[in-house]
């Protein structure tokens, strides 16, 4: 039985024991110590890494009553060795994991709903909620949960009697056999857990849910503790101050003046797509009128510019027009129409000679070609 030394002191970052086994495996080693820091998967969280004697610790799971720590290189076995995890991701999690259990707990106390969900890695920490929250009320858990963090109260670790737990209010995900550890943050949450916490809320630093979607009939939150907090804190004030500098604002009229642009921005497009049409229509008018059949070929045409000018010449009483967008490079998108005759054969032409595609009814046929732009026009001629 591997003692585990995680949860008689989550801050305890090197210690020796001493090798029980070790055995290769798929990517390395598999080694068992007589007792470890190393916390293995589980939980929602992911198993911390480190080293042993120098040799990196990619891996650690649990077993029985043994946990395995999965390695680059050999261990001997009966040899005392020196474990040292990676603090910093350790650290992390922690502040991550214990900043979810004031932020469920305090959901759980006003709206009564339940996390049905947890997920943590080195990016991101997420719990999925059993109902819904408006983003008035995601501002109060937000502000409920950064108090506890101010008060500074201490993460309390217990493990109740059968007995004792029958009469314990605590939340739990699911069934758990044996011996139950029980997190308490007093004044916020009771909850069974098997990872390592923080010793006082004050060490988890800011709490601030980032993000929020529905998510089966209730919510999925996005958040982050402490330096992840603080980094997205940071991204975010350069994001602004660019923003400042190139919108010439100040910090409290970001959003105005990002809404002016928008709205310059639309007006421009309306104006531009105006122009465009009328361009379309002056390409359209030189067009001879009666000409039976127009072939088109304008690399700056983009979107629906293409049937529309088809459109255009169709009225001008050409039988079929033809109209391609594109280069003989990249390739060709086309629209192929006519008010009079089945366009149908002309795609199927394409598609026989220049390994084309597309299709559509009698009145218009569209889709893509690769071919030269004589060799084309001479489906036409």
């Amino acid at each position: 039985m591997t003692e585990k030394l995680f949860y008689t002191d989550s801050h305890l970052q090197e210690f020796t024991a001493e090798v029980v086994s070790c055995r290769p495996c798929d990517n390395g080693y598999e080694a068992v110590l007589s007792r470890t820091a190393f916390f293995p998967e589980g939980g929602g969280q992911a198993a911390d890494t480190g080293v042993i004697d120098g040799i990196r610790v990619y891996d650690v799971q649990e077993k029985g009553d043994q946990i395995f720590h999965y390695l680059e290189g050999e261990l001997k076995e009966g040899k005392t060795v020196t474990g040292q995890i990676d603090w910093d991701k350790r650290f992390s999690r922690m502040q991550q994991h214990s900043g979810e259990h004031i932020v469920s707990g305090i959901v759980h106390a006003r709206f009564g709903y339940d996390n049905v969900g947890f997920h943590l890695n080195d990016e991101l920490c997420t719990l999925d909620l059993s109902g819904p929250l408006t983003k008035e009320e995601l501002r109060e858990v937000e502000n409920a949960a950064n108090e506890a963090v101010f008060a500074n109260v201490p993460v309390q670790i217990s493990y109740p009697s059968k007995e004792k737990l029958k009469t314990l209010d605590y939340r739990s995900k699911i069934e758990i056999d044996g011996q139950v550890r029980i997190v308490t943050i007093p004044g916020y949450d009771v909850c069974a857990c098997c990872a390592p916490h923080v010793y006082f809320t004050g060490e988890i630093g800011l709490i601030k849910l980032v993000q929020s979607q529905n998510y089966k009939g209730g919510i999925r939150i996005t958040m982050l503790c402490g330096r992840r907090a603080l980094k997205d804190y940071q991204q975010k004030e350069e994001s602004v101050k660019a923003i400042m500098g190139s919108l010439s604002a100040k910090e409290e009229l970001i959003a105005e003046a990002v809404e002016r642009v928008k709205e310059e921005c639309t007006q421009l497009k309306s104006e531009l797509a105006e122009t465009r049409y009328q361009i379309l229509e002056a390409q359209a008018e030189k067009i001879p009128e009666g000409q039976k059949k127009v072939c088109i070929f304008d690399s700056k045409l983009s979107g629906n510019e293409p049937r529309e000018l088809m459109n255009l010449v169709l009225k001008k009483g050409t039988e079929v027009c033809a109209v391609f967008a594109g280069n003989e490079e990249s390739g060709y998108r086309y629209v192929i129409g006519s008010e009079t005759e089945d366009v149908r054969p002309y795609s199927k032409i394409l598609k026989e000679q220049f390994d084309g595609r597309g299709g559509g009814k009698p009145v218009m046929v569209q889709g893509s070609v690769n071919g030269s732009e004589e060799a084309i026009r001479k489906v036409f001629e």
